[in-house]
């Protein structure tokens, strides 16, 4: 006779969620100068995209919105080892964006598969001086939308993480005024798609906030996805992350 061990997946699945869940939901510090909110939907109840604002000395606040590849467990494994490596290299170098995805980099290249890779953007805020610093691992430009309307787009970076081990970031630092607002967002949003199979696009992400930029960081968030899902009547293929900073 043989004993058989019954192992409950979908209680094991259950506490992944929940693990999943507490990553991105936790009390949000302070920071000085500026407001923020963000909001992730997964499509299924694991999910490959992530958000995180980490505090930092001297009242430094940093953000991160990254992208794993694929969809459900795999992507939900990847971005897991993204986020915690990310609060790793942040507590020694995490002012410093370039750092911070070079380590997170060389992390996932040692510890991921070959054909799994994910996209990270990694700023810093500093009210001293108003700068955001950031680096962006391929990840979609989020938008900085000024008072007059204008957009600046916040490129500077290098590739994918978990693509070489030896790849290197470049890193760039832009100073907010008041009224300015950063829109960072993943794939799932301007990628979502109409009943004519047309792409809502950077365009329609940044008429929406635009429209909207009056409101507080949480209500624009949640405008931009009301206007998603108009657009898509609803209809969710990816999973969809939204980040809003408004500078005071």
């Amino acid at each position: 006779m043989t004993d058989t061990m019954v192992v409950d997946v979908s209680q094991d699945w259950a506490t992944a969620c929940d693990v999943q869940q507490r990553f991105m939901y936790f009390a949000m510090p302070a920071a000085q100068s500026l407001r923020y909110h963000a909001l992730c939907r997964q499509l299924r109840a694991l999910g490959g995209d992530c958000y995180d604002f980490l505090p930092l000395p001297e009242n430094r606040l940093a953000l991160a919105i990254g992208d794993a590849s694929g969809k459900s467990l795999p992507a939900a494994l990847m971005i897991a080892n993204v986020q915690s490596s990310l609060r790793t290299a942040a507590l020694f170098a995490g002012d410093d964006p370039a750092a911070v995805l070079n380590a997170v980099n060389r992390q996932l290249c040692s510890a991921s598969l070959a054909d799994r890779y994910a996209t990270l953007f990694y700023g810093v805020f500093d009210p001293a001086t108003r700068g955001l610093r950031y680096a962006s691992a391929g990840h979609n430009p989020p938008m900085v939308i000024h008072r007059d309307g204008s957009v600046t787009w916040l490129e500077t970076g290098g590739l994918p993480l978990g693509v070489f081990a030896d790849s290197t970031y470049d890193q760039a630092t832009f100073h907010l005024l008041p009224g300015d607002v950063v829109v960072a967002y993943t794939d799932g949003v301007i990628e979502a798609l109409n009943a004519a199979g047309e792409e809502w696009g950077m365009e329609g992400i940044r008429k929406s906030a635009a429209e909207n930029i009056a409101q507080t960081a949480e209500e624009l968030v949640r405008a931009i996805f009301t206007s998603l899902d108009e657009f898509s009547e609803g209809r969710q293929t990816d999973d969809a992350t939204v980040a809003v900073l408004v500078a005071e």
